[in-house]
């Protein structure tokens, strides 16, 4: 008789994790919770359409599963994604779906809503979409940044972002400079600590605004400046095309 081979240790908590984002809702939340903010329950049952009890039954099994976690203040409870590794697993997931599958917009909300996603959104707290992207080229044209061997900041890069007044954390475990996926441009845009630390920056300065209250975010006309100037970035390659 024929012996089975034994199954990968590792093959029951990947099962797991996929049976986690089997479920559309739960897919939701944890797409909506890549903006970085904590969101509650209610919120996140609002933005998907579904009961509260509903809505809580999802988030248990999220936090079951260590991709979420809470936090309680007085009546309300918030969730946030587990971390950084979380984001990019859930952002990769999404750029690995087959192209076309989406469903069309089913209404103009819907629609704006997308195209404002496309056009520049953060992705945990790194930018993404084609804003992420551009800026990404951008840095690599001016020898900044280095794609040819993985993600790396360059001696250029580094003296960039110290002229910019922004403190890159060096001593931080998590890389310096990684590609994460995108999941409507299917290129990597930058993340890691330097990531983080430019979309900190483009905020904080007013370079870009968020876009409602969702994840989308814009250059501003200040923004568009900064970026010609700092990057030699046209305003018209961050436009809607």
């Amino acid at each position: 008789m024929a012996r089975t081979r034994p199954n990968d240790p590792a093959a029951p908590r990947l099962a797991a994790l996929a049976a986690l984002l089997a479920d559309e809702t739960r897919a939701s939340f944890c797409l909506a919770l890549l903006d970085g903010r904590a969101w509650t329950a209610g919120e996140l049952a609002r933005g998907a359409g579904v009961a509260p009890s509903t809505a809580s039954e999802h988030l248990g099994k999220l936090i079951g599963g260590g991709l979420l976690t809470e936090e309680r203040q007085g009546r309300h409870r918030y969730v946030r994604l587990a971390d950084g590794r979380t984001a990019q697993l859930i952002e990769e997931l999404a750029a690995h779906a087959a192209p076309g599958a989406e469903k069309p917009p089913r209404t103009l909300r819907e629609a704006s809503l997308q195209h404002a996603l496309a056009r520049g959104r953060t992705c945990y707290d790194h930018l993404a979409g084609r804003l992420g992207i551009r800026i990404t080229d951008a840095m690599t044209e001016r020898g900044l940044l280095r794609q040819d061997t993985g993600f790396a900041l360059t001696e250029e890069g580094l003296a960039w972002f110290e002229d910019l007044g922004v403190r890159l954390d060096t001593a931080s475990r998590r890389p310096l400079a990684r590609g994460c996926l995108d999941w409507t441009e299917r290129r990597p845009h930058l993340a890691g600590v330097s990531g983080a630390a430019l979309c900190r920056h483009v905020l904080d300065a007013g370079w870009c605004e968020r876009v409602g209250t969702g994840r989308a975010v814009r250059a501003t006309p200040d923004g568009l400046r900064a970026l010609s100037r700092h990057l030699g970035m046209e305003p018209a390659s961050l436009g809607d095309g």
